[in-house]
């Protein structure tokens, strides 16, 4: 499962990932290109959110009406349930607003939108019904605050959005698929409602450990998850995932419970930046809870295949030590490998070895201001982990993990 929100000085790493085209595509606007806004269209920009916040749900729900009613053939491009989707782009709306005033934050992060973009059938034709719409509702619910100075801020701050995620997905289209076919070749429960399924696409698929990675299955069309590979690159390309099924969970219910060696699924392009090559010092911290071990297990094995270059504490959280997933394996690599050393904390349950939370286990152990950390899991462990790093010395650039939700304005 997804929980995490990447984090470093931008909701994306500190550097573009190098498998992820980091050269803008000719007409994508450069990072001092996008530089554009004036402090005082910052401002406005910032005054009108603050005003629609608190009426956001409406104006989702709004923004999607109209859109369905001025341009009803954008509509099949859609789920028939929109309400993760409303969400999901009130959030985007947010990042973005966030990163007005980071122009090489904000070229990253819709470049990543505009890629993974590509695999809903999202033309360039779309982007000025989408804008029209959006300024249609951000006008009626930030009502006085809405004036001819704050729309102009937001159709060039939109624009520049556009073109940006515009040009992403052209470059993108010229060297690769918008979704890759990948055919279920294994399968394992491993209980408590979580199953390992390895897929091999039928085209090359080109990632690196610690990225993640969108799925849609076969029932479930338009619907897509966003899981970590729990391993690094391999020669035979196959990838694994490992899904929990969650409540209410669609996707994740279908590819624990009904997916079969066999069934074809589609994989979106791998995005994140929670990379290997992110990392500034050569010690490591990971910290992982739950199926977010995965992405950590991938990293591992990356440093493994690089011929273990880099120190790693490893930790693991959980409430019991039954819900301590995947330890046995990582025991085992921590036996193979001299320079990775693992600890287990259960919260909630009183057993020989470390007890209490992450937060509190990495206060213990620490200080970690000379680590790179990594961090995959429930997204109330990964902010206070998060937090208790930052208090005790570390770095924010230094602290790595991915989208607690990822800000897509796709519907899951």
């Amino acid at each position: 499962m997804r929980f995490r929100i990447s984090r470093t000085s931008s909701p994306y790493a500190s550097r573009p990932d190098e498998q992820e085209h980091p050269t803008p595509a000719p007409g994508t606007p450069t990072a001092a290109q996008a530089t554009l806004l004036s402090d005082r269209e910052i401002s406005l920009i910032r005054a009108s959110v603050a005003e629609v916040e608190p009426l956001a749900a409406d104006m989702t729900v709004y923004f999607y009406a109209i859109l369905f009613a001025r341009y009803p053939e954008v509509r099949p491009m859609f789920p028939p349930g929109m309400d993760a989707q409303r969400g999901r782009l009130l959030r985007a709306l947010l990042r973005i607003v966030d990163l007005v005033d980071d122009p090489g934050g904000l070229v990253r992060f819709c470049g990543h939108l505009g890629r993974d973009h590509r695999k809903f059938g999202t033309l360039a034709a779309h982007f000025p019904a989408v804008g029209e719409c959006l300024l249609a509702a951000l006008a009626r619910f930030a009502g006085p605050a809405w004036s001819a100075d704050v729309a102009a801020a937001w159709t060039k701050a939109y624009g520049a959005v556009a073109q940006v995620m515009i040009g992403a997905a052209e470059e993108d289209a010229a060297v690769r698929p918008a979704a890759w076919p990948a055919k279920v070749v294994h399968r394992l429960s491993r209980g408590h409602g979580i199953a390992e399924i390895t897929v091999r696409p039928h085209l090359p698929y080109e990632y690196a450990a610690g990225q993640y990675v969108s799925l849609e299955t076969p029932w479930w069309p338009k619907q897509w998850r966003y899981y970590s590979p729990a391993n690094a690159p391999r020669e035979d390309g196959t990838l694994t995932f490992h899904v929990r099924a969650v409540p209410g969970g669609t996707v994740s219910d279908a590819l624990v419970h009904r997916a079969v060696v066999g069934d074809v699924l589609q994989l979106g392009p791998p995005m994140g930046d929670m990379v290997l090559d992110a990392a500034v010092h050569s010690d490591l911290l990971c910290v992982a809870g739950g199926t977010g071990l995965a992405p950590i297990r991938a990293l591992i094995e990356e440093i493994a295949r690089r011929g273990g270059r880099h120190q790693v504490d490893l930790f693991l959280g959980a409430r019991t030590s039954s819900e301590l997933y995947g330890i046995d394996d990582m025991l085992r690599m921590a036996q193979r490998y001299h320079w990775l050393t693992l600890r287990g904390a259960v919260s909630h349950e009183h057993i020989p070895g470390i007890r209490g939370s992450l937060p509190q286990v990495l206060a213990e152990y620490g200080p970690w201001y000379q680590h790179d950390c990594f961090l995959s899991g429930p997204a109330a462990m990964v902010a206070s982990a998060d937090e208790a790093l930052t208090l005790h010395g570390t770095l924010p650039d230094h602290i790595h993990y991915d989208p607690f939700e990822t800000p897509v304005l796709s519907a899951r």
